[in-house]
């Protein structure tokens, strides 16, 4: 069993979500099975790196765990490999809100620089996914609180998936330790 976990946009494998998660699959002995790697701004090379890093993995062994703009890609790769996805306040529509951030940026965590280019909104579209296929084969953990994506759109995109809304939190779900072993469990793994 594999969790490939992706951060949102601006973030990180330092990102709170991560860690926690991270640090239970150690805690668990099961480091070997946890993989989170830094996403490059090029939602196209986000991809290609996924792919490359889960290539031998079985479908049926792989749960990508997509935090934000990482659960717009985890949905795109569950339906191109057939594997779980676990989804976390994902955004449906990143290519209608990103291009206000356009130019150079830095991430949260770090403060490194990066840019994000005209040509990422592009690659964003081609990334869509209109319909889920396998709802079964998602989970989605949604804020109502969420102060950046409106998570009714989430609710939305993955009718027939099992859902957990939260009532308030925020995008953060500051208080996500709480939610840990509900996201490890659809993963398969006893937390």
């Amino acid at each position: 069993m594999m969790i490939l976990y992706l951060h949102g946009f601006r973030s990180s494998p330092l990102s709170m979500k991560a860690r926690l998660l991270g640090e239970r699959m150690h805690v668990l002995g099961r480091e070997a099975d946890w993989c989170c790697p830094q996403l490059p701004a090029s939602p196209a090379q986000a991809i290609d790196l996924c792919l490359a890093l889960v290539a031998d993995v079985p479908a049926a062994e792989l749960t990508i765990v997509g935090s934000s703009l990482g659960g717009y890609y985890a949905t795109w790769l569950a339906e191109r490999i057939g594997c779980k996805a676990a989804l976390l306040n994902p955004a449906t529509t990143p290519m209608l809100n990103l291009d206000a951030h356009i130019g150079i940026t830095t991430d949260y965590h770090t403060g490194a620089p990066f840019e994000f280019k005209p040509a990422y909104i592009d690659e964003l579209h081609a990334l869509a996914v209109p319909r889920i296929t396998r709802p079964e084969r998602y989970f989605l953990l949604a804020a109502s609180g969420d102060e950046v994506l409106d998570y009714r759109n989430m609710v939305a995109q993955f009718a027939g998936a099992r859902q957990h809304v939260i009532d308030g939190s925020d995008h953060a779900i500051a208080e996500f330790v709480e939610y840990v072993p509900e996201v490890l469990a659809f993963c398969g793994i006893v937390a």
